[in-house]
């Protein structure tokens, strides 16, 4: 049986029908109410405020929840595709004359609305991520965000009139297109339709990347000397303009991919580029997410960098515990990363340290962890690759890697710290029918798909963990390189995973494959251990 009209009129406007009396209520909503066209109701309870003691701000009131209604998705649908970044149209921009209304329909506001007249600009809008209704008082970055798409201003001119950093005009944009205020086409990034033709469909997700990492060893410079380090030759660094060149072009690529940019500083040790702070100041100018893989630094240099913009991560290493770590990466390193995690828990950094395992440290991995549990964000490891000084030791023993990773996801479920980073981890996850993750970069075996590092001498390499040149900066921009032929036999990997039903979250490590005198584009990982029958 349809819903009466009054009864139509509570489930439109809830939180006004909760306000007013039964008789002012039965009265509003009575005879001569055009049901029809419940969006006329806002306009006749401000006829009925002129005749009796209604709060002057429950028409504006019931504008909101008309909206609210109006852009529920048994109302409105959104567009699947959209082939530019632009105004989600199921967003409404409503002037109030009364300020706070928006706490009276938020079931998360514990206290009691109080409104107060003074104008107040509302955004209303389906998401097109989750489709449900959200709305928000508008502020200066969204309505930001909105001129600059809807008058095709150019971010960099929009900061040049404003006397802006860019970063500021990216962030608000990219905070916008998040949110879902602005509705951006999808990624460019794909893996090829007969990457992964078997696997299974929860991986789906991971066949294209919203984010892409340009991960730029700045300099061979470096205060450790590590005895698995992949490259000591003496590669010189790029002048300063050249890298923000690099920087504007890594900027232009991300626009036409249609995804977010972000820029990990590594080395060597990234700091010890002789202009590394002009160049964090550039890389946020335009926009990026920045984070950094280096060694301990001083508070002082950490709170430069907050400065211009606090980074995402901040990642250190460790080897395993103190007396292993320190003949790997020198006398004191220990005890100076853990002072070091204090410093970046001071400073609301988010922290990450990385382990290489090697047959050496496998039985200290577990120990490390729970040392870590409280001093870290997150405690993640990566095989060795034995290629440079690595060539010296030994890999994870293989016959004894599949119960090392149960062991290691067994003390995760109670260590948050824990990261299940391995592509590898996602064989267990298989078999046990539990959820999968992303992998090694988030989509199995990132090389040359979302990510490319970039050596200090402008080398671009699929992989920074084994030699996989794909081409030099100097003669190509990133696009060009991305699409070379190189990159594209390195991004879809072995064909051994082809007809693997997890391949999109695993692929398993072409580093460690070289590394064991393997083809890499035709034999499977050492260490895997999945049953292709």
């Amino acid at each position: 049986m349809p819903a009466s009209p009054i009864n139509m009129l509570q489930t439109i406007f809830p939180v006004c029908r909760s306000i007013l009396p039964e008789d002012l209520w039965s009265e509003v909503s009575g005879a001569g109410v055009d049901t029809s066209s419940p969006e006329s109701f806002p306009e006749r309870l401000i006829h009925f405020a002129d005749k009796t003691d209604l709060p002057g701000y429950l028409p504006d009131l019931a504008r909101l929840e008309w909206n609210i209604f109006a852009l529920s998705p048994n109302q409105t649908e959104l567009p699947t595709e959209v082939n530019r970044l632009s105004v989600n149209p199921a967003l409404t921009l409503l002037h109030l004359s009364w300020q706070h209304l928006t706490s009276f329909v938020s079931t998360a506001s514990k206290n009691q609305p109080i409104a107060e007249p003074g104008e107040e600009l509302i955004l209303v809008w389906q998401s097109p991520h989750t489709r449900k209704v959200a709305w928000k008082v508008a502020g200066d970055a969204d309505l930001l965000a909105l001129k600059i798409i809807i008058e095709d201003i150019d971010p960099r001119s929009a900061a040049t009139t404003a006397d802006a950093p860019v970063s500021i005009i990216h962030a608000s944009i990219q905070k916008a297109a998040q949110e879902g205020i602005l509705v951006r086409p999808a990624s460019r990034i794909r893996r090829d339709p007969d990457f992964a033709p078997q696997a299974v469909p929860e991986t789906r997700d991971y066949l294209s990347t919203s984010a892409f990492t340009l991960q730029w060893h700045l300099t061979q410079a470096c205060d450790l000397h590590c005895k698995h380090c992949y490259d000591r030759s003496n590669r010189t660094s790029l002048p300063l303009d050249q890298a923000i060149g690099i920087l504007d072009d890594l900027s232009d690529f991300c626009d036409k991919k249609n995804f977010d940019g972000q820029v990990t500083f590594t080395g060597g040790n990234p700091l010890l580029y002789p202009r590394f702070t002009e160049l964090y100041q550039a890389a946020a100018d335009r926009g990026f997410m920045i984070a950094i893989l280096g060694n301990p630094t001083s508070q002082e240099t950490i709170e430069e960098l907050i400065a211009i913009q606090k980074p995402e991560f901040y990642q250190v290493s460790l080897e395993g515990l103190a007396a292993h770590n320190n003949d790997i990466r020198g006398t004191g390193h220990f005890d100076r990363v853990i002072e070091f995690l204090s410093l970046l828990k001071k400073m609301k950094i988010y922290s990450m340290v990385m382990l290489t395992l090697t047959a050496e440290n496998q039985d200290q991995v577990l120990p490390l962890a729970e040392f870590l549990k409280d001093k870290t964000d997150l405690f993640t490891f990566n095989r060795l690759s034995m290629v440079g000084e690595g060539a010296n030791l030994s890999g994870a023993l293989v016959e004894k890697f599949s119960s090392f990773l149960r062991d290691y996801r067994t003390q995760a479920e109670t260590n948050p710290a824990m990261s299940t980073k391995d592509s590898l981890f996602n064989i267990i996850n298989h078999q046990e029918k539990s959820s999968l993750v992303g992998g090694c970069a988030g989509f199995g075996c990132g090389a040359a798909f979302n990510f490319l590092p970039l050596l200090s001498d402008g080398e671009m390499h699929a992989c920074r963990k084994f030699p996989s040149p794909i081409g030099t900066i100097n003669e190509m921009n990133i696009g060009e390189l991305y699409e070379t032929e190189a990159a594209r036999r390195y991004r879809k990997g072995t064909s051994a995973c082809t007809s693997c039903e997890i391949r999109p979250v695993c692929g398993g490590c072409l580093a460690v494959a070289h590394s064991h005198g393997l083809d890499i584009f035709s034999e499977r990982d050492p260490y895997c251990f999945m049953d292709m029958n």
